[in-house]
């Protein structure tokens, strides 16, 4: 079972998603918050699989919020999924460089939120689409504001998991790097989760942004 917490400021919404998820057999709300001092304070209660985060909240915005819950060493299992109106490169590139594993507006479909959720979960991140992965390009060629990491964390990977890295890094599904490495997906993604472990990645966006940071790939 999937345990979601909803964080939102506005009330209406948060019963909207409740029902939406609580209508799925393989997951369940297990908290709501409706600012981000509530989502930190609950995600460490209640240490759910997913958080699903609004930007615009009071008292602590929800890409503060994402921080704390990401950099938090008791909450290590807990994924954040940013669903928000706000749908501009700033907050695409704060959003990934705070750790949150997805982004999503909230004009998404219903089979849209729900397979996120499911994506997040797998340790995968939303991150394919063609228009996240100009947004990706574009945050990551600009001044170089993201957070630093050691150098030398890609030393340990293989010469195919850099391969790998390096085409998930461009915004490729596993699926387009199975077809271009003539592997299966299944492969991809074995191959994909080794590096994961290997740079202490907690998912698939933080490789990515790992990747560009240690000059595995650069920006288009």
């Amino acid at each position: 079972m999937i345990r979601i917490l909803l964080a939102d400021d506005q009330a209406l919404l948060r019963s909207t998603f409740r029902m939406l998820i609580d209508s799925c057999d393989d997951m369940t709300v297990v908290a709501e918050a409706s600012n981000g001092e509530e989502a930190i304070d609950l995600a460490r209660r209640h240490r759910p699989d997913v958080v699903l985060m609004d930007i615009r909240m009071p008292l602590r915005d929800g890409l503060a919020a994402t921080q704390q819950i990401c950099s938090a060493n008791d909450l290590v299992g807990t994924r954040v999924l940013i669903l928000t109106t706000f749908e501009t490169d700033e907050h695409v590139a704060r959003a990934l460089k705070a750790g949150a594993s997805g982004f999503l507006g909230k004009d998404v479909t219903p089979e849209g939120l729900l397979d996120g959720v499911r994506t997040v979960v797998a340790g995968e991140a939303l991150l394919s689409p063609a228009a996240t992965r100009a947004l990706i390009d574009r945050f990551l060629s600009g001044n170089g504001d993201i957070s630093d990491v050691p150098q030398g964390l890609l030393a340990a990977l293989t010469d195919r998991e850099r391969e790998m890295t390096a085409l998930a890094a461009h915004g490729l599904s596993n699926q387009e790097i199975g077809e271009r490495l003539f592997v299966s997906p299944l492969t991809v993604r074995t191959h994909i989760h080794r590096a994961m472990s290997k740079v202490g990645a907690r998912d698939r966006a933080q490789l990515v942004v790992i990747a560009y940071q240690q000059g595995l790939v650069r920006a288009r």
